[in-house]
């Protein structure tokens, strides 16, 4: 009985003893375990995302025949779910342009313009005229990259056909005895002269579509034309040199002038070219036809000299008592200036 007592005694002491010892070391073991274990951070998801994978969980385990087309179905879901919490995509309209000096669709409001070139006399004109040089200014205001209007000045020279100065020279003439012309106290004997023609008018100006550095444009215009045409004659002047004294010298001098003052139209085409594709300046050349509606004035001509009521073949312009013996200045003019210059 003692000695079964004695071994009950000693196996309750292992077993403290076993329970002791095993229970540190487990939980040595678990601290280990815990600090060496990454850290794994919890995805953080919205509401409707954690009830839709919840939805996607249950499906899949209650089910392992599922489909593809679910699955992707299900991605597709969570896909527009993100895309639904980002801002609607911004529309852009066409720009706006603030500045002073531009229009809203980016052309500049003020444009000027400057050119020089030839006036090719047609029609009626031509047979009077002959072609010389011309320039042309202005400036004015763009309402958009289409339409423009342009206060414009032009002058256009021209020469006299040999035909006009022998005619004038005959006029002058009449009434003059041969001795008188040969003593230079009637008359005249080296008879010159020139015409010209200067204009204020507004051109509406329409430029084309185009992309590049070439373009073109469309332009019609009115105004207020004034036409000139001077009959001259050499003259000896005299002027003082400190060293040679009084120097005589010749010039032409006008003897005799015709104005007149009417409306007219123009219209014609241009083409432009700027050095890039950003620059505003451009060189242009431009072609118009310009018709000038003058009223006619009678006057003493050639045929009219020999004819009444101004005279006739035995005394030619003898009855005629008026001043104007160059009435073709007042027929209708038509020219075509062609110029060359810079827009800006």
């Amino acid at each position: 009985m003692n000695s079964h007592r004695s071994l009950f005694a000693i196996a309750c002491r292992a077993a403290a003893l076993s329970f002791l010892m095993v229970g540190p070391a487990s939980l040595l073991q678990a601290q280990q375990g815990a600090s060496s274990a990454p850290t794994v951070q919890a995805p953080l998801l919205l509401a409707s995302e954690s009830a839709s994978a919840s939805i996607a969980s249950a499906a899949y385990s209650s089910s392992s025949s599922s489909s593809d087309s679910d699955a992707a179905a299900d991605s597709g879901t969570r896909f527009n779910l993100l895309d639904s919490s980002q801002p609607p995509p911004r529309r852009y309209g066409r720009p706006s342009y603030a500045g002073g000096n531009t229009n809203a669709d980016g052309s500049r409001k003020y444009t000027f313009m400057g050119g020089f070139g030839f006036t090719l006399p047609v029609g009626d004109t031509h047979v009077y005229e002959t072609p010389s040089w011309g320039f042309q200014f202005g400036g004015g205001r763009n309402y958009n990259k289409i339409f423009g209007l342009i206060a414009q000045f032009d002058y256009d020279h021209f020469g006299l056909q040999n035909n006009t100065i022998n005619n004038q020279s005959y006029l002058y003439n009449l009434g003059c005895s041969s001795a008188s012309l040969n003593a230079g106290t009637c008359g005249v004997s080296y008879l010159g002269g020139n015409n010209h023609v200067w204009s204020f008018t507004l051109n509406p100006t329409f430029t084309l579509p185009t992309s590049g550095t070439w373009g073109a444009y469309t332009v019609v215009g009115a105004g207020f034309y004034h036409k000139v045409t001077n009959f001259t004659e050499p003259q000896t002047g005299y002027y003082f040199d400190p060293y040679f004294g009084t120097v005589p010298y010749q010039a032409n001098q006008n003897i005799d002038h015709y104005t007149s003052n009417a409306f007219g139209v123009n219209g014609g085409f241009g083409i432009t070219y700027k050095f890039s594709q950003f620059a505003s300046e451009r060189l242009y050349m431009e072609v118009r036809y310009v018709l000038i509606l003058n009223q006619q004035r009678y006057g003493l001509t050639v045929a009219d000299s020999q004819t009444a009521p101004y005279g006739s073949t035995s005394n030619p312009g003898g009855t005629y008592n008026g001043t104007n013996y160059y009435p073709q200045n007042s027929n209708r003019t038509t020219y075509i200036p062609v110029k060359f210059g810079l827009r800006f």
